[in-house]
């Protein structure tokens, strides 16, 4: 995978991009990405990149001419048709739906914004995406371009040591993750449950259906679509609902 990430910050990345899962990636050349400052686009003698918006208004907006300007320059130099995503408030909310969508690219550009947001001609005719990563404004995208980085970088293959972490992952079935224990068994008198260590992998599997709806239910239960879930999975979910209302 590609990733350009257009920015007016690019030193706010070094930290993120060359440590832990990231620079693993990187190394492995599971993806590779570019920052671009796109400042250095600027037909503005004086580098500017936004400017006053029409009819008045608190705040500053960024032009559309660097932006349009650096998207071109990074299609025409990769020859091809990435996906181009702002990173705003106003974009659909993050899932990780969307991150195993993204995960399927072969190169993705990520325009961080900054003000008051950008001219709407960079939406309506350059954007492909919009994203918020939650109903909060950050002083600019670049820690939400983090946050999408990561989530998808970490799905490309060969990229986690173990492929089955991604596909157990909360949200990848539309529930929460079961809980999980380690050693020691006993930690201050509170024990790991017995059939974890059974040795029942048919026990142990079912356990962490069963948790993994509970959890959900009672943390999520706007996640839960009881068309969707199996036979088994609503047998658990009744028997949880009982429990709960007992």
């Amino acid at each position: 995978m590609k990733l350009d990430i257009l920015t007016l910050f690019p030193e706010m990345f070094k930290g993120v991009f060359e440590s832990s899962i990231l620079k693993k990636a990187k190394e492995k050349n599971a993806y590779d990405y570019q920052l671009v400052d796109f400042r250095e686009y600027t037909e503005n003698k004086h580098k500017k990149v936004d400017d006053y918006p029409y009819g008045g208004g608190a705040g500053m907006v960024l032009s559309p001419q660097p932006i349009f300007d650096a998207v071109e320059d990074l299609k025409k130099r990769a020859n091809s048709n990435p996906r181009v995503i702002l990173m705003c408030p106003q974009g659909k909310p993050y899932s990780q739906k969307k991150a195993e969508e993204l995960a399927q690219e072969d190169h993705i550009i990520l325009v961080c914004g900054h003000y008051e947001g950008f001219d709407e001609r960079i939406r309506t005719e350059l954007a492909t995406d919009e994203i918020s990563i939650g109903d909060y404004v950050l002083t600019g995208g670049e820690l939400g371009a983090m946050v999408v980085t990561d989530s998808v970088v970490r799905l490309l293959p060969e990229v986690l040591g173990n492929e089955q972490s991604a596909q157990e992952d909360s949200f990848s079935n539309d529930l929460l993750e079961h809980p999980h224990y380690t050693r020691p068994s006993d930690f201050r008198g509170h024990q790991v449950p017995d059939v974890l260590l059974s040795g029942n992998h048919k026990k142990i599997d079912e356990w962490r259906e069963y948790e993994s709806l509970k959890r959900t239910y009672e943390r999520r239960p706007d996640l839960i679509n009881e068309d969707q879930l199996t036979a088994q999975q609503q047998k658990l979910l009744n028997e949880i609902k009982k429990n709960k209302s007992s």
